[in-house]
């Protein structure tokens, strides 16, 4: 058996992008980071077998991907709101109850995806945008596997037969109706065109300042006229600036209520969620991750679930009561 030392200096630099890798095919951040522990363990167990024919990395991606299909044999595709029904443009509607029997999709935090070389942390985080992960969900676990290896990560396609132990006409045919497939599910735009950093912090400031205050007037001008809105596990979900202020204004916005920390998410700006209970303690309440197209607000989807604020904060506790603006977490 390798040291320790040998193993991690070999293998461990793989861990981030072997996280988002895994992440892209389960849709889970949670799953994700248990099926790359379990290829570490493997890939540990079998590294005296390592004969050296490929490299560590494709050997990795093997153990991982590998790991990721055999999972999602008894596991349902992840969705958001929009992919299981029609939105409303009338936010006077009956909002269906929370549906915790549906696997959603979830977010992940940027930070997990490595702080090292500038390019790939970019590539990496491309490859995670939420509309890409989401539409990702419609195709067969086989298809994200061909095509996030072979037009996320790149590896040629008798690379790609080797890892999943097929053939190149086989990787060939399945990458021919994932893209097909990927397409009818509606337009992924890699490059969001948001903003630069200036001015986006200024509207995270300005978001962040009229959720607290509940003004959904200082709102108005930070949303496009087509705003989404989405709430998983809540299967409703809203289109159009005034369906969404609406929701918004009568059924959200409290002064004080919320407690809202900037941190980044799939590559896109996006939100710590705390709400103030009983006895004004802030308690874990969830990610809001928003979609940008210039300096708008595209799309709004809050993953109303507290379990996923300790993945993107070391402080698993409650907040004390005080009300501070929020700065961006680091």
């Amino acid at each position: 058996m390798p040291s320790n030392a040998e193993f991690t200096a070999l293998a461990g630099p793989f861990r981030p992008e072997l996280l988002a890798h895994c992440y892209r095919i389960l849709g889970s951040i949670h799953d994700a980071e248990d099926l790359v522990q379990e290829t570490y363990l493997r890939a540990w167990r079998g590294f005296d077998g390592f004969e050296g024919r490929s490299s560590v990395r494709r050997w990795l991606y093997k153990i991982a991907t590998m790991a990721c299909l055999t999972a999602l044999e008894t596991r349902a595709r992840r969705p958001l709101p929009s992919g299981l029904g029609a939105p409303s443009d009338d936010h006077r509607m009956a909002v269906a109850p929370r549906e915790p029997s549906v696997p959603w999709l979830q977010p992940a935090p940027d930070a997990l995806f490595g702080t090292g070389d500038p390019a790939a942390i970019v590539a990496t985080r491309t490859g995670v945008r939420l509309a890409f992960v989401a539409a990702l969900q419609y195709l067969s676990a086989r298809q994200r596997a061909v095509l996030t290896l072979r037009d996320v990560l790149g590896f040629r396609t008798a690379e790609v037969a080797k890892i999943l132990d097929t053939t190149t006409a086989a990787v060939d045919s399945a990458l021919r109706r994932a893209r097909a497939r990927l397409a009818e599910a509606g337009p992924v735009a890699d490059d969001l065109a948001e903003p630069d950093e200036g001015t986006l912090r200024t509207l995270l400031d300005d978001y962040v300042d009229a959720f607290t205050r509940a003004d959904p007037d200082a709102l108005v001008h930070l949303l496009r006229a087509d705003v989404a809105l989405e709430m998983p596990p809540t299967p409703t979900w809203f289109t159009g600036r005034r369906a969404v202020l609406g929701f918004l204004s009568t059924r959200v916005l409290h002064p004080n209520l919320w407690r809202m920390t900037p941190t980044h998410a799939n590559g896109q700006p996006a939100l710590i969620v705390h709400h103030r209970a009983g006895d004004g303690r802030y308690e874990p309440y969830g990610i809001q991750v928003l979609t940008l197209l210039g300096d708008r607000i595209a799309r709004i989807t809050s993953f109303n679930d507290p379990t996923l604020v300790s993945t993107f904060t070391t402080d698993r506790t409650a907040l004390a009561p005080e009300t501070h603006r929020a700065h961006p977490a680091h």
